[in-house]
């Protein structure tokens, strides 16, 4: 532990498993108190309990804004504040083409991916602006907003529109002292990405594309995060940091 966090407060959403658990786990060993956020109460326990008194558990819909706001009140109750935001719930339930897909499975796809980014990027930025304080907004997007995604394609303009958003919300928070970027994994072995690493025509795709040869684990993209939240990013902002092995190299 090398205390880059230390003092900061940090809200991480999609945090009961795979790349949320990861990113949360990193902050608390790096200093930071956490509120952990995501729908099923069971599994967000677990993992607070797991992680120690630096983490807290508040059941929430990021698509429903006034559970998005008791989040941040409850946050702001028990740690005093709250300095970072890491944007990470996400659905997908619809895999296949884009001239097939139902309009609720739509519906859900932007609600969550979007919208909820939003909602939570403006309550805490609003929380932020009202203290007159500096803090970072991190929101994981994905390799497929900047390429095309068959058969992923209404997930993939999710992720397209959130770098947009991460890179407006930066010019207009930054003369405040609050900095906006992202993070693009690519393929990450994690239950929610499970349909496509399990498909062995799919994970051979993209690793004959991955130069570095294997799929990411979720505490490769969690030390992303922790730059982006930490004082050494001072300077960053507006940016989205591509984590995949080199995918999109090739």
């Amino acid at each position: 532990m090398t205390d880059r966090l230390r003092g900061k407060v940090a809200i991480v959403t999609g945090a009961s498993r795979g790349i949320g658990e990861a990113i949360a786990a990193a902050m608390v060993a790096e200093g930071a108190k956490v509120v952990l956020a995501a729908r099923k109460p069971d599994a967000l326990h677990a993992v607070a309990e797991k992680l120690g008194d630096a983490a807290h558990a508040v059941a929430c819909h990021t698509g429903k804004e006034e559970d998005v706001d008791a989040l941040v009140e409850a946050t702001v109750e028990r740690f005093g504040q709250v300095d970072v935001l890491v944007n990470n719930a996400a659905t997908n339930p619809y895999f296949g083409p884009m001239m097939n897909v139902e309009w609720g499975a739509w519906e859900k796809t932007f609600e969550v991916n979007l919208k909820g980014y939003f909602m939570c990027a403006r309550a805490v930025a609003r929380h932020l602006l009202d203290r007159k304080a500096e803090g970072s907004l991190v929101n994981v997007t994905s390799v497929l907003g900047q390429m095309a995604a068959p058969l992923q394609g209404v997930y993939g303009m999710t992720k397209a529109a959130v770098i947009s958003m991460t890179e407006t919300l930066s010019a207009e928070l930054g003369p405040r002292g609050i900095r906006v970027n992202a993070i693009a994994p690519g393929l990450v072995e994690t239950r929610f990405a499970s349909a496509l690493t399990a498909n062995p025509a799919i994970r051979q795709m993209v690793l004959d594309r991955t130069t570095l040869k294997r799929l990411a684990q979720p505490e490769d993209i969690a030390g992303a995060a922790v730059f982006l939240a930490a004082d050494e990013s001072r300077y960053v902002t507006g940016h989205t940091l591509v984590v995949d092995g080199g995918w999109t190299t090739t």
